[in-house]
């Protein structure tokens, strides 16, 4: 594969302006993302520090391999819901190594309402199972909850993708032979007591952990019994009486630490055949992507600036470079495995979705994973792209795109505009994972010319009641819309309703998909049955 030639110059005032812009960007999100792990108050860490036990992360750097990395989850779930009251959505989800073996970890966040779950927590419990599911990854759950936070239980309980969601998804992955491990910290109680009763091991700690379907409280309401929580449900009553539990520790650190012995049990996983060479670093530095993302989300940049410092060598082999011009695919090879990459340089044609979909196909049938780079402002409109199908073009896109057996990973460089972003594999579309840079902007259409519309049915609606208004009014009402779109479609907004699973620096998209495509090929899928479409 030839080497990306790179025509950006590293000296140029455009380069040195983006530069700032993201290295701003880059301190606000390491600030909030500082804030949502670590800032929680003293009063919740002295009540945890006399029931002796440790802080979320702190049971997380005990339980992982040391040194080692941890790709978190959502950190910043939340984090414009519930009055910033509830970061990461009380709940910490990570990829991580143990014992030499990759594992996904659910782990609950005591600090926060005793770890109990709102909305979002469940969400985020949820979306962990599935990753969990599609790309057969072991787990281990750290579970120290109150349970369901009784005041918003509407919004947590009864649908399809609410609680009961996690247990079936423990039943799916137990049934799929995907093993799972729960040390219980803290009380599992009413419907979490069924997280660590679903696993394949179950360790408890003594005097903290407890699991029973009613506490205390709700047994002396309901029977007037009265009752310890130790005696109740604690762990040598379900470890040597009930038979509910398979161990019990005196301490976390040796639960922690029995975690990581019955892991190291577990058969190492055979990866998917996907071609593999010599891993390479990039000959160009990731370094640069804060130089080469635009400070505007309506400035264009070359996506295979980007892809030259993804990949190994920053070699890339491109399909069709001189048709359909608007998109990039392309083979490359990342962390020795051979990946296809799709990535937006403007908006979607005809043209295009044809090249798109006829390499989508020649990737799922040669069994070559698929990277989505989306900066795309959607499908082009108007009368001569209609007449010459451009709907049926993007649909053939789309239909070849859902249905891919190869996995697929999305990274969100910058704009991700109505229904490009779902030809460029949204989160609607089943990516096994899918991160954002703190730039990128995701809505229906571009924030101008959604505020022009709407601003023009305020105006219209005024009109027909007999009203004109002022044109410092019309500013007004322009200047609102504004604000509030510009919010609803950032990067921070998306991520607090977890559309996606984080925010990272662009410097670590390497990192980020290199440990995102070790996990996606634990799950080796059906080969596609049919043959591949000159579109």
């Amino acid at each position: 594969m030839r080497r990306i030639k790179s025509n950006i110059d590293t000296q140029s005032a455009e380069f040195r302006a983006y530069e700032r812009h993201n290295h701003a960007l880059m301190a606000e999100l390491q600030e909030r993302q500082k804030k949502a792990r670590f800032e929680r108050p003293e009063r919740d860490i002295t009540r945890l520090r006399k029931q002796k036990k440790l802080l979320v992360r702190e049971r997380i750097d005990l339980l992982l391999d040391p040194g080692t990395p941890f790709l978190e989850l959502s950190t910043l779930a939340a984090n414009m819901a519930y009055d910033g009251t509830v970061p990461s959505a009380g709940l910490v989800s990570g990829v991580g190594i143990v014992s030499g073996r990759e594992v996904l970890v659910m782990a609950s966040d005591s600090s926060i309402k005793g770890g109990a779950w709102y909305p979002l927590t469940v969400k985020k419990m949820v979306r962990t199972l599935d990753i969990a599911i599609e790309n057969r990854l072991p787990m281990v759950h750290l579970v120290d909850s109150a349970g369901a936070f009784l005041p918003l239980q509407s919004g947590l309980f009864p649908d399809r993708y609410m609680a009961g969601r996690m247990f079936r998804n423990q039943c799916v992955l137990s049934a799929m032979g995907v093993k799972q491990v729960a040390l219980v910290l803290g009380h599992s109680t009413a419907g979490g007591a069924y997280v660590p009763t679903l696993c394949d091991y179950s360790i408890m700690v003594r005097r903290t952990g407890g699991v029973f379907l009613g506490g205390p409280p709700l047994v002396k309401a309901a029977t007037g019994e009265e009752v310890t929580a130790d005696e109740l449900g604690g762990a040598d009553v379900h470890s040597s009486i009930s038979g509910t539990a398979d161990y019990a520790v005196d301490s976390e650190q040796e639960g922690l630490a029995l975690v990581r012995e019955i892991v190291g049990t577990f058969p190492r996983e055979i990866k998917v055949a996907v071609e593999r060479r010599e891993p390479e670093e990039p000959y160009y530095d990731p370094v640069e992507l804060h130089g080469i993302i635009p400070d505007d989300v309506k400035k264009q940049f070359d996506m295979r600036e980007v892809i030259a410092r993804i990949v190994d060598g920053s070699r890339f082999h491109e399909f069709k470079p001189d048709y359909g011009t608007t998109v990039v695919c392309g083979f490359a090879f990342l962390y020795g495995w051979k990946v296809g990459l799709v990535g937006n340089n403007g908006v979607l044609f005809s043209d295009s979705a044809h090249k798109s979909t006829q390499f989508l196909q020649l990737c799922n049938r040669d069994r070559v994973p698929v990277i989505f780079l989306q900066n795309i402002t959607g499908f082009m409109v108007g009368k001569a792209y209609e007449h010459g199908g451009i709907t049926k073009d993007g649909s053939k896109m789309l239909m070849v795109q859902s249905n891919l057996d190869v996995p697929k990973l999305t990274i969100m460089t910058n704009g991700s505009f109505g229904a490009g972003n779902y030809a460029m594999c949204g989160r609607a579309y089943d990516a096994r994972f899918l991160f954002s840079y703190p730039n990128a902007q995701i809505s229906v259409m571009g924030m101008e010319q959604a505020v022009k519309t709407l601003t023009q049915i305020r105006l219209k609606a005024l009109q027909r009641q007999g009203k004109s208004l002022p044109e410092e009014d019309v500013r007004k009402i322009y200047d609102g819309i504004a604000l509030d779109y510009m919010e609803k479609s950032g990067a921070y907004y998306s991520t607090s309703g977890m559309w996606d699973d984080g925010i990272i620096d662009p410097v670590d998209t390497r990192k980020v998909l290199g440990i995102s495509l070790s996990v996606a090929l634990n799950r080796d899928d059906q080969e596609s049955p049919h043959g591949v479409l000159r579109i």
